[in-house]
């Protein structure tokens, strides 16, 4: 091991950037703690602009051969990332676990698997793209998806490689290169998909990781001129902030900002079915953005509704998310710990009633918590509090169910527990939401549009609208006759 290698339960990790093929030091370093037992991880290089400003370049100066590259080379290569990936689920599960503190079994069993389906599913979808001509008055068009240039990816520390690679997935796939940023609460797996996608011949400069600490280098690469694409997942502050530093160069944005998100749970439901629906949005400690946390129960089944979802929360096993029984993990950081107990002690004053926990169990952990009695227009029922907190309103038609869960200032997603069909098909047709679950929760496929209405983002990303994104879309208009053929 050298001095810019940390271990974590045997892997080797190294914690400097990755730029242009190379492995880049800076001369400041953060530390990362593992939200786990609060234990020391490692020093990892803390990047500026200086390294923002390498990273775009190298980028810049992969771009031309990489865009270059026939689709089926491109395509070949992203799955040999997706092997190298598979290779190592172990590693990177382990990893991921220790520094985000998200369940072991989780990313053994799903995320990492996801991880590697996400280069598959988009190295396939580049060769399937639809390049058919079509005519006008007998001039014929043809739309091709020219590779846009150097794209920056920010990403978050809930899910950080499986969010990252949704991003990095499609934009090396449409022919951009890459610098991506990852969370500084979560940088390892990052550092290691470098390594992997370095391994699969991912030729230099064409992926980028660069670590720091939010404005200090993620201002340098959102208004860099020479960036040609900016997608980012994370808060609304910091999107806004994103948005006026991109705005000078006119970089297209892709934001994935979070929600607020009802379940609405009708009294023909079947019950059980509802309540084990409510019981999911703890998954990851409350810290996934399209996560219910909204409860919206019609008044005539609401006592039934509760004492269920209590009975069944309690037997949920909250503790160290690398043991195979645990259901619930820490939260991230201290710093959200806080945030998160903040939100839940200023509803208690305010009148809300806690069902179930409403407290910190230590400096890691967060009871998972149920509150009642919240106004529509109350701090915890509009603002996202990310974490194992959810609220209880009633309803009595399903027009106030519908004016409930559209009255907030955003719309990710929304989740629908019904035993009628037409109900569903009316409720889903009038609700704000990017995403709609009915009878059902976190059914994800690639193909589908991803992204939130009103604060919850802007654009969609996913099968052919990454590619819209990720890509210059041009229109070629060939006229019929004037052709002169010269020998």
């Amino acid at each position: 091991m050298t001095e810019h290698t940390l271990t974590v339960a045997g892997v080797a990790v190294d914690t400097r950037h990755w730029i242009g093929g190379e492995r880049v030091a800076s001369a400041a370093t953060f530390t990362d703690v593992s939200p786990i037992d609060a234990s020391v991880l490692g020093e990892i290089a803390r990047g500026t602009a200086a390294e923002a400003a390498a990273a775009v370049a190298a980028a810049k100066a992969a771009f031309p051969a990489w865009a270059a590259t026939s689709p089926a080379e491109r395509a070949r290569i992203l799955h040999a990332v997706a092997d190298g990936v598979e290779k190592r689920i172990e590693e990177l599960a382990i990893v991921e676990t220790h520094d985000n503190g998200a369940l072991l079994r989780s990313h053994r069993r799903g995320v990492m698997p996801r991880v590697a389906h996400n280069f598959r599913f988009f190295a396939d979808w580049l060769l399937r793209l639809d390049h058919e001509d079509f005519e006008t008055r007998g001039h014929t068009n043809r739309v091709s998806w020219d590779p846009a240039g150097p794209c920056v990816l920010i990403t978050p520390w809930n899910a950080p490689l499986m969010l990252a690679t949704w991003k990095v997935a499609p934009a090396l796939a449409a022919g951009n290169t890459v610098v991506l940023k990852p969370a500084e609460w979560s940088p390892l797996t990052a550092s290691l998909l470098a390594d992997i996608a370095a391994a699969a011949g991912l030729p230099a400069g064409v992926l980028n990781v660069v670590q720091g600490y939010g404005s200090e280098i993620g201002d340098a690469l959102t208004s860099h001129p020479d960036v040609r694409r900016i997608s980012f997942t994370g808060s609304v502050p910091t999107a806004r902030r994103i948005a006026q530093s991109a705005a000078a160069n006119l970089t297209p944005l892709s934001l994935e900002l979070g929600g607020k998100s009802p379940l609405l749970v009708f009294a023909d439901a079947d019950l059980d079915l509802a309540v084990d629906l409510a019981v999911e949005q703890y998954d990851n400690a409350g810290q996934v953005c399209l996560a219910a946390t909204r409860f919206l129960v019609e008044e005539t089944i609401a006592d039934e509704f509760t004492r269920r979802f209590v009975e069944k929360a309690a037997r949920l096993t909250q503790g160290d998310p690398r043991d195979e029984a645990t259901d619930i993990g820490p939260n991230i950081h201290p710093r959200q710990l806080e945030k998160i107990d903040g939100f839940v002690q200023r509803a208690i004053a305010a009148g809300a009633r806690a069902v179930i926990g409403g407290h910190r169990k230590d400096d890691r952990y967060y009871a998972p918590t149920l509150l009642t009695d919240v106004a529509q227009d109350s701090e915890i029922v509009q603002e996202e509090v990310f974490g194992p907190v959810l609220t209880l309103q009633t309803f009595a038609t399903e027009e106030e169910a519908v004016r409930l869960a559209d009255d907030t200032r955003f719309g990710l997603a929304a989740t629908l527990a019904t035993g009628d069909r037409e109900r569903a098909e009316r409720v889903t047709a009038q609700l704000v939401a990017g995403t709609v679950w009915v009878n059902c929760f976190f059914v994800r496929d690639l193909q589908a549009p991803f992204g939130g209405s009103r604060l919850s983002g802007v654009g969609r990303e996913g099968g052919t609208w990454s590619f819209d994104f990720y890509c210059d879309l041009k229109n070629t208009v060939t006229a019929p006759e004037g052709w002169t053929n010269h020998g």
